[in-house]
């Protein structure tokens, strides 16, 4: 599929880049013309997506860690120039039953999928607000949906939603757009480590009505969506969570 040059001469970060929504986003801003940087830990699924488009560029490294992030946000200024848009996809999911949930399990979650959005938005917020850039962030249906054996990933992509909305508000007048999708049901390594890693005794009838009428929809189904939001396309909308989940909290 053929894509329009909505991004041609924008730079752009993707994190969780190697796999997943990550993955696809930065395939599809790559393809509407963007120059982009995807950052990931997992160095093998780096470099088999700049295989796949060579030109992406690539950089392995925590978003999570401080420094890490603050050394990525300052290179690939100094290597692109500018910077429009940082899509933060980063994350991981532990299932567990809530009364058994170890403390250091609860806060590792929280440290990546929270932490990591907001010291990649930090860093690139004065980059941002030099060009009129926007931030996507992945929240989740379990933003705002109640998701069983799930509270530690919940919480966090609780935070992350409410996060969306003030970064929005405070910086309305400062020219940054930030907005945030919140998919359910699709097709990622994310996703299928849920069902694998299912905790024992867990009631699966409490988990199942979660899954789409017409089945798992492919990452792209995301990207798209994210691709709006971070175009002209997206240009009046701030503050918005999104949701991508085919129907299924209607």
């Amino acid at each position: 599929m053929e894509f329009g040059p909505r991004f041609a001469g924008k730079s752009i970060i993707v994190t969780g880049g190697a796999s997943g929504i990550g993955r696809a986003t930065a395939l599809r801003l790559a393809a509407e013309g963007g120059r982009v940087l995807a950052v990931d830990l997992d160095e093998k699924g780096l470099a088999t997506l700049q295989q796949e488009q060579p030109g992406i560029e690539i950089r392995a490294g925590s978003v999570a860690d401080e420094p890490t992030v603050r050394s990525i946000i300052a290179e690939w200024v100094a290597v692109a120039g500018r910077l429009d848009v940082l899509v933060n996809m980063a994350g991981i999911i532990r299932s567990s039953h809530a009364a058994s949930t170890d403390y250091e399990d609860f806060m590792s979650i929280i440290a990546v999928n929270l932490g990591s959005t907001f010291l990649m938005c930090r860093e690139a917020l004065p980059h941002l607000e030099k060009v009129g850039g926007n931030i996507v962030n992945a929240a989740s249906t379990s933003s705002h949906f109640g998701h069983p054996f799930l509270t530690g990933y919940a919480a966090s992509k609780g935070a992350v939603a409410a996060y969306t909305q003030s970064l929005a508000w405070e910086y309305v007048k400062r020219g940054v757009r930030v907005n945030a999708v919140a998919p359910g049901g699709i097709e990622t390594p994310l996703a299928s480590s849920v069902q694998t890693a299912m905790v024992e005794g867990a009631d699966w009838e409490l988990y199942n009505h979660l899954s789409p009428i017409k089945g798992f929809a492919a990452p792209d189904k995301i990207a798209g969506v994210i691709a709006m939001l971070a175009s002209e396309d997206g240009g009046h909308m701030n503050g918005a969570i999104v949701r991508v989940d085919g129907g299924v909290h209607a």
